[in-house]
């Protein structure tokens, strides 16, 4: 009896230090969509950058985020990844130091990389960007059913399909995509509604910095427990062949980025309680440079993605310089062991990113 006593003083000390170790207890994802790895290690691509076809204001934009290093380049392009994170955070994917990231589905696109993020499961069956509701339940409806979690979590996304990928339908998830409106008496969510119901739509969708101000704007109203923000520019500027423009995108999105950290960080509900983890759907071409357009099964390259992380569980590791191979799957078990959940679904769901969850 006396050993059994001890064995269960035992078990609650550790089961006490692994809650006192145990800090995020909000979560933040942010997608930047089809974002090449090779920027965000390597900055701006000279071959890319230097062709009239794909930029047309070579000079301007030469001026803005050239140097003649990669390190410099990509400080430029990506300011907050590359001080910030870089030294409080973790970055995964530069294949030129042999750190890889993949896409486990093999169709490399958008829907199928996305159901890959948040079910855990790269499912064949998921094949096309059309709006089916997805039969896979995901990681952030799972979230949303535990204990202290039930309408607290909630996503602001630019493409409008994110509705039958989140399967609002069977879900419950408050998504906010494209211009649904802003059901909110907030001002400043009705001023937002205003701005993106009467704002030009170049790209045939919102703006991003409209779905950050959205999502940034609820996050300050309702403080949710777990925020989705998915950004889509750089993915419309790449087809188009503007490869300026996804530049200037990516330079955007990184200074959305800093800004959603600093509301974090000076906001006592969130400053070192949250983890922001930063991802990509998918790649794109690179071996043959007109590729960089494009992605889809057909294109070698197009697998191959990036993951960054910060927070108070995701130890100071900066870019990860090992040789090693990660998963885009293992992002939906790592969201949830982030907030000491473990992710179960119907379906199989790949293993957690350990490095990012346990400091």
């Amino acid at each position: 009896m006396k050993h059994f006593y001890y064995l269960l003083v035992l078990l609650g000390v550790i089961t006490n230090m692994a809650f006192a170790q145990h800090k995020t207890e909000n979560l933040v994802i942010v997608t930047l969509d089809g974002m090449r790895w090779q920027e965000v290690f390597g900055g701006a691509d000279s071959a890319l950058l230097k062709n009239k076809k794909y930029t047309k204001d070579s000079s301007g934009t030469s001026k803005q985020f050239w140097s003649s290093t990669a390190d410099e380049r990509r400080k430029k392009l990506f300011p907050f990844l590359w001080s910030t994170i870089s030294q409080q955070g973790q970055l995964y994917g530069n294949r030129w130091l042999g750190n890889k990231v993949d896409n486990a589905n093999p169709y490399k696109f958008s829907y199928p990389g996305y159901n890959e993020i948040f079910t855990g499961y790269p499912d064949t069956l998921v094949n096309s960007n059309d709006k089916v509701w997805n039969k896979n339940t995901n990681v952030l409806e799972f979230i949303n059913q535990q204990n202290g979690y039930q309408n607290k979590v909630a996503a602001f996304t630019t493409w409008d399909v994110f509705p039958y990928i989140l399967n609002t339908q069977r879900s419950g998830l408050y998504v906010n995509a494209d211009v649904d409106t802003l059901k909110f008496k907030n001002q400043s969510l009705q001023l937002i509604n205003d701005m993106q119901l009467l704002t030009a739509k170049p790209l045939d969708v919102r703006l991003d910095i409209l779905t950050y101000f959205a999502a940034r704007e609820y996050m300050k109203a309702y403080q949710p427990k777990v925020l989705y923000i998915a950004f889509d520019e750089t993915d419309d500027f790449a087809h188009g062949g503007e490869y300026d423009q996804y530049l200037k995108s990516a330079y955007a999105e990184d200074a959305m980025l800093a800004d959603i950290w600093g509301y974090i960080q000076s906001t006592p509900k969130y400053k070192n309680k949250t983890t922001l983890i930063v991802a990509c759907d998918h790649g794109r071409g690179d071996k043959n440079k007109d590729e960089w357009r494009d992605h889809g099964a057909a294109i070698e390259d197009a697998g191959h993605i990036w993951v960054a992380a910060i927070g108070p569980d995701t130890a100071p590791f900066g870019e990860i310089k090992t040789p090693g191979l990660l998963y885009q799957k293992q992002l939906a078990a790592t969201f949830s062991a982030l907030l000491g959940l473990t992710f179960t679904a119907e379906h199989p769901v790949a293993i957690p990113i350990e490095s990012i969850y346990k400091k």
